[in-house]
């Protein structure tokens, strides 16, 4: 069949047979169907939606276009499971969830994905870390998630790789927000890792691809139903992303504030809230625990202890990383040649987050093609919350860029994103609504 056939059916409405799906996943897998005809395809879709039955033979068959992981063999001795977002900005709660999980029980195979639009990218934050390889062979992943119980590391050419190359067209052509495509790239990476249960951070606001909760309920439920269908125990959380997760914004800068949590130095509140949510329901979903506070305590409890620290620096050293990366992570992360604060005066109100993302690729810190290399020390810290009171001695933000110029068009973005006003605001929950299927 001619593959424009099928951009025209889809084009004019028309639903996909599973054959008609098998010849795209095929070609992007081998990369005989060009980037402009997959555009062109991933554009209609995203302008015509997909059907349920269309969506889950997409998602399995991108699964199934590479390897497929079984931990069987390994009698691990604890659940398998895992947690994917949505993506958002200043979302580092992979680098915490992670280890916290491990350390209470789970064996966790985190396969995550690079930057896609506006939000930043586990994998590209990191490859801040030097020596880190986010991209091991099979056998390496294996191990390290065997003897640490954790590996955080990027989609490999032979995992899924029919998403891997779709995923990078869509982050460049406009085609993100589709939610039939965002639930087959999320759940054919996880179904190739060959989990046993999944909680998915479904972000909704101003700095999500899904900005209502409408839509963000939509996908959530999407995820779980097409889950369900490849017998993936997933459960859901809709989080708030009307502002930045944290108060860093930046590969490097985020990895640094993912070691001070760790450390039980500094969590701020609203990070924190949502990664023991997410943690406390992985061991839901993985049968170590069956009710919500006692799961959250045990959490809390391998933060306090530091045990989950103690897994994340044994996880980044397993992986290439320093062995002292825990303790010495400033000689280590790089850092920008212009660092500087940006003063203003009032109670930070509102925040358009995408825009916050967006002044980071302007920064360096994304992409704007496919491939281009990222400056990884670029960003923002100290980032004020909505509520907080703003004036010459607290700072909306510090910029750190490459240039003087990079900074002054940082601060002009930054001004422009952030509404400041003269009377605090209501403060809204950062956990919306949990659902279970």
């Amino acid at each position: 069949m001619l593959f424009t056939d099928l951009i025209r059916k889809k084009r004019d409405g028309g639903e996909l047979s599973a054959a008609e799906i098998k010849v795209f996943v095929d070609g992007l897998a081998d990369g005989s169907i060009p980037a402009e005809q997959v555009s062109s395809l991933a554009m209609a879709i995203f302008l015509n939606s997909m059907t349920f039955d269309e969506a889950g033979q997409l998602t399995l068959a991108m699964a199934a276009s590479g390897t497929v992981l079984d931990w069987t063999a390994e009698d691990l001795g604890g659940p398998v499971v895992d947690k994917h977002s949505t993506g958002g900005v200043g979302d580092k709660v992979s680098f915490l969830l992670a280890p916290i999980a491990a350390a209470c029980g789970c064996y966790v195979p985190m396969i995550s994905g690079r930057g896609l639009g506006h939000t930043g990218g586990t994998t590209d934050k990191a490859e801040s870390i030097p020596g880190y390889n986010a991209t091991p062979d099979f056998e390496t992943f294996r191990a390290v998630v065997k003897d640490v119980g954790c590996a955080i590391i990027g989609q490999t050419a032979d995992l899924a790789p029919a998403d891997r190359r779709f995923y990078s067209i869509r982050d460049v052509t406009g085609t993100v927000e589709s939610v039939p495509l965002i639930t087959a790239s999320i759940l054919s990476k996880k179904i190739a890792a060959g989990l046993e249960g999944l909680v998915m951070d479904v972000k909704v606001g101003s700095g999500a691809f899904m900005d209502t909760p409408e839509r963000a309920r939509e996908l959530a439920n999407s995820i779980i139903a097409t889950a369900a269908r490849a017998e993936l125990k997933t459960h859901a959380l809709i989080t708030d992303m009307n502002e930045v997760l944290g108060t860093t914004a930046g590969n490097a800068l985020e990895i640094k504030e993912s070691v001070l949590y760790l450390r039980n130095e500094k969590r701020e509140p609203r990070l924190d809230e949502v990664v023991i949510a997410l943690c406390a329901e992985m061991l839901l979903v993985g049968g170590i625990e069956d009710d919500r506070a006692t799961a959250a305590d045990r959490c809390e409890d391998a933060i306090a202890s530091g045990r989950a620290a103690e897994i994340f620096g044994r996880m980044t050293s397993a992986l290439g990383g320093p062995a002292d990366f825990l303790d010495r992570y400033d000689n280590y992360l790089a850092g920008a040649p212009i660092v500087r604060p940006v003063h203003v005066n009032g109670y930070v109100r509102e925040v358009d987050t995408r825009a916050v993302g967006n002044a980071i690729i302007e920064l360096g810190g994304g992409r704007r093609k496919v491939g281009e290399a990222l400056d990884l020390s670029v960003g923002f810290s100290d980032i004020a919350a909505i509520g907080t009171q703003v004036d010459g001695a607290r700072p909306l933000a510090v910029i750190h860029a490459a240039s003087e110029a990079d900074a002054m068009q940082a601060e002009r973005n930054l001004l422009a994103a952030i509404t400041v006003g003269h009377e605090a605001p209501a403060t809204a929950p950062v956990i919306c609504e949990i659902l279970t299927g």
